[in-house]
């Protein structure tokens, strides 16, 4: 032993070794910087603890949720349902504000009584107009009432809903009063003056080999408006997954063990004395 090798049973040029993991040392000290490469948030992170470990916990829940492809075809029909019986008070609403069409009893038939009336183009502007709003109110409560089906199922549903609902709203429109009409029709002298009811012109339901519905004209637009309501809603939502994530409660990005600033020292009083200088 010597005053360069203390150790008498290690070689004087063998280096220091590290301290093995887990053996007692001393604790860096409160005002020590972590080391090179290592996040502060690690020994929170690996640990599970603490806001992040709940956060990271309750997103894997929420991403990695089985696909059940049944249950997402259950909600598409019980929507398209719903939004059918929709249809009804939609067509009665339209069938209240659209204008009957004046018509006068012939030998052959009825007549319009005016030559070029404006009243069918009203009664097809007022279908237009009722029907974009009808989709558009659609599309916004299916996103909120369908919260954890956002993305292609509620758009499947909203627009498949309206496309449904268009069709249903027509027929139950055109035959409120169509029975009267009818009779009129059928019993009326000729001369006499009488009303038709509102019905469509520019829209209606083409038969796909005689058994698919196909519909067209401006029975497309509550369709079209849904989509375009989801899909600004799908566009401005702040979730990349569409779906409402936690938010992290109490989540702070500086460790525990980082020391707060030091405050700067107080200006001396007037009448304290000045340290002597130099």
């Amino acid at each position: 032993m010597s005053p360069d090798n203390p150790d008498r049973e290690r070689p004087a040029d063998e280096p220091d070794r590290p301290t093995p993991p887990g053996a007692s040392g001393p604790t860096p000290s409160v005002g020590e910087s972590p080391s090179a490469g290592e996040s502060p948030l690690v020994g929170e992170q690996s640990a599970g603890a603490g806001p992040w470990g709940a956060y990271q916990s309750s997103l894997q829940l929420s991403f990695d949720e089985p696909r059940r492809p049944l249950r997402a075809t259950v909600t598409v029909l019980g929507t398209v349902l719903a939004l059918a019986v929709l249809g009804v008070p939609f067509g009665l609403l339209w069938a209240v504000l659209a204008p009957d069409t004046p018509v006068v009893k012939t030998v052959e038939g009825a007549i319009y009584a005016d030559p070029q009336p404006e009243q069918p183009i009203a009664a097809d502007g007022w279908f237009s107009l009722l029907g974009l709003g009808f989709g558009l109110l659609v599309a916004l409560a299916l996103w909120f009432v369908l919260r954890r089906r956002r993305g292609p199922v509620g758009l499947l549903a909203a627009v498949l809903g309206a496309l449904v609902a268009a069709p249903v709203a027509w027929q139950v429109g055109r035959r409120v009063g169509l029975a009267t009409f009818d009779r009129l029709l059928a019993t009326a002298p000729a001369g006499q003056a009488f009303t038709k009811p509102a019905d469509l012109r520019a829209g209606g339901v083409d038969w796909l080999l005689g058994v698919l519905p196909v519909p067209h004209g401006n029975l497309l637009l509550p369709a079209f408006g849904a989509a375009i309501m989801y899909t600004l809603l799908a566009g401005w939502s702040r979730w990349p997954g569409l779906r409402p994530e936690p938010e992290p409660a109490d989540l702070s990005w500086v460790s525990a063990g980082t020391p707060a600033p030091t405050a700067a020292p107080a200006p001396p009083a007037p009448d304290e004395a000045e340290p002597p200088r130099g």
